[in-house]
């Protein structure tokens, strides 16, 4: 009986649309990595003196924007376009997509920032994937809190783009969702790296070999995240009911 509605539940997870969705997830976190984790290296390949200098942190701070914004917009139908395993977090705190489905987007997520990683690795040859990490002034803490603060803004943000009581401005979600991400890069990057995105800190973590206060971007955002979720639909603007995520991954 137990492995019978075992298997009924894992088949909500394998149609044809909880598919669809997962890989649009990996698409377009895929690129995004992609972008963000280029835009750094291309920064330090033109500017190797200059790689921790204001140019870069604008340079990253622009890629960040146009990059999720993008993989947002190009996603939001079909899975959410959640594109961080934080956003699915908070969403999920917030009842508005399933536990089992979040996990799903975890590994698809996780796996797209790995792939994003390594072709980047390879394709430049001399390069080392740059990895986040905090300001030697620093501790895993105070960094911890910066990436929980920068991601609640975050996820804030993509509750209400996604708010389908925002009437015509919906349309923009993805692009003040990309706004605030770049926004937040540029006002911390310095000292905590400016991830907000625990997949973006793992998959050039697992790259680059090294996994020095991983920690840091994963507690923070997280708890940022569930904290902007349950404030935005029980506090702020309560009876939020509409834009979830059904079992099977799509959308309504």
């Amino acid at each position: 009986m137990a492995l019978a509605s075992f298997t009924a539940r894992f088949k909500q997870f394998v149609t044809p649309d909880a598919l669809r969705s997962y890989l649009a997830e990996f698409i377009s976190t895929f690129f995004y990595v992609f972008v963000v984790v280029g835009s750094a290296m291309a920064s330090r390949k033109l500017m190797s003196d200059l790689a921790t200098g204001p140019s870069s942190l604008v340079l990253v701070a622009i890629a960040n924007t146009f990059a999720l914004s993008s993989s947002v917009y190009i996603a939001s139908n079909v899975s959410g376009g959640h594109v961080n395993p934080a956003v699915t977090f908070g969403l999920a705190v917030g009842g508005h997509i399933s536990v089992s489905t979040a996990l799903f987007y975890w590994v698809s997520q996780m796996l797209a920032s790995v792939m994003a990683c390594l072709l980047l690795k390879v394709a430049t040859v001399s390069q080392d994937v740059p990895i986040y990490t905090i300001a030697s002034e620093m501790t895993g803490f105070g960094a911890s809190m910066v990436e929980g603060v920068l991601t609640f803004g975050l996820v804030y943000a993509v509750y209400a783009g996604g708010d389908t009581r925002s009437g015509p401005l919906r349309s923009i979600g993805p692009l003040v969702i990309g706004l605030m991400a770049g926004s937040m890069v540029l006002a911390a990057g310095p000292f905590s790296g400016g991830s907000m995105n625990p997949a973006l800190a793992f998959g050039s973590a697992v790259v680059a070999g090294r996994f020095k206060n991983q920690a840091v971007y994963w507690v923070g955002p997280l708890i940022g995240a569930a904290v902007a979720g349950l404030l935005y639909d029980n506090v702020v603007f309560p009876g939020h009911v509409s834009g979830r995520v059904n079992s099977d991954g799509t959308t309504g």
